[in-house]
């Protein structure tokens, strides 16, 4: 397939394009060259003013379209997620389980692992939020299923496979030992509902953790003579902070206290999306709880937040907004970086020879107007059509 792009600006290959003409061979960029004149080909695609980026990777997506992934434990469910998010610019994701019994971890890597293998689109693994996280930083996660981390569960998640595995832990609740050994293995760590130290986040970070689950959120504040697991956080170039930019999770100062401190290339715009992303829906149940929908914010009756009603297109235009960064970089933190800590930097987060051909149209106001992935173009309607209600997918 030869792509003619035109009318808009082209995020390639580290810089910005007015027009290009794109070649795709098996799902693969193979060329990103100026148009030609009177070219034929196979498709033409007028920006209109707006964007072409590369494709939006989410490394938290709890469901979407209606299901949520503790409760759809399947193939048929991530593809129900995946298919929700792809029109909103998501071109690859990690279905992330919170907080379950060792069993359904067990059954979630397999299942992830078959949806690899079976093609769905985008799924690049697993995140596994929980449950070896903090009791008191648990937020919404069901304080029954916390626990501490076991030997078996270290060795399923350390077990060759295709699938990348992220896994949150509180720090101060496992050992670097642990770390070290999930790390060895390929295990991306991550740390978050946390009441760590700033030395207990530090000797985690020594061990290979590589990364913090949204920022802010559900771990102890910075305090100046504490600054515990935020300010390992802000302060360790090595670990890059995962970032809810909804306008609710995180204040939009702090946002931009969080760029001064780590840059675009130490943040990671994620979503933490529950199943009203790509719906109308006003509630849903989590884990026995009803959590209601109001102007794009979940919350639980007593007032917690519930993971997000945000979508990765609504995270980038809403840090530009909120901070003023630049689209390329706003681009970079929500496809770029991601891949970079998936170790995925040699196939995702860039249009460019080599790449695969996942990239996502934005208009000149940053709503999504059209995604690829694998040079293939999604609709919402196209890649749901023949798929089952969602009330099937949660039996």
């Amino acid at each position: 397939m030869i792509l003619s792009v035109t009318n808009g600006r082209i995020v390639a290959a580290g810089t910005i394009l007015t027009a290009a003409e794109i070649v795709v061979e098996n799902g693969l960029v193979t060329a990103v060259r100026p148009p030609r004149n009177g070219a034929a080909y196979d498709v033409e695609l007028d920006l209109a003013g707006g964007w072409l980026l590369p494709g939006l990777i989410d490394t938290q997506v709890n469901g979407g379209g209606g299901v949520l992934f503790n409760d759809a434990i399947s193939v048929e469910g991530i593809r129900a997620i995946g298919a929700a998010h792809a029109p909103l610019g998501t071109t690859a994701f990690l279905p992330t389980l919170i907080s379950a019994s060792p069993d359904r971890i067990v059954t979630a890597v397999e299942v992830v692992e078959q949806a690899i293998q079976a093609g769905v689109p985008g799924v690049l693994g697993l995140h596994v939020e929980g449950p070896y996280i903090n009791f008191e930083r648990r937020g919404i996660h069901d304080g029954q299923a916390i626990r501490t981390i076991d030997p078996e569960i270290v060795a399923l998640l350390s077990r060759p496979r295709r699938a990348r595995i992220l896994l949150t832990i509180a720090p101060e609740c496992s050992d670097v030992e642990t770390i070290e050994q999930l790390t060895r293995a390929g295990v991306i760590v991550s740390l978050g509902h946390s009441n760590a130290t700033y030395e207990e986040a530090r000797a985690a970070m020594d061990a290979g953790a590589t990364a913090v689950t949204h920022l802010f959120n559900a771990m102890s504040p910075l305090e100046h003579r504490a600054p515990g697991l935020v300010g390992a956080a802000l302060d360790d170039p090595r670990c890059v902070c995962g970032l809810i930019v909804d306008g609710v999770h995180v204040r939009e100062s702090v946002l931009r206290i969080a760029l001064a401190a780590k840059g675009s290339d130490g943040i990671m715009l994620v979503t933490d999306a529950m199943p009203s992303v790509g719906t109308t829906a006003d509630s849903f149940m989590l884990q026995g709880k009803r959590i209601d929908v109001r102007e794009g914010v979940c919350r639980y009756a007593d007032g917690t937040l519930a993971g997000s009603d945000l979508d990765m297109a609504a995270a980038v235009r809403n840090l530009v907004a909120y901070t003023g960064v630049s689209v390329p970089e706003a681009a970079k933190m929500a496809s770029a970086v991601p891949a970079r800590l998936l170790g995925l930097e040699g196939t995702h987060g860039s249009i460019a020879v080599g790449m695969r051909a996942d990239w996502v149209h934005l208009d000149a106001d940053l709503q999504p107007r059209g995604t690829w992935i694998g040079g293939e173009p999604l609709s919402g309607r196209a890649i749901q059509d023949g798929w089952p209600d969602s009330d099937v997918l949660t039996r």
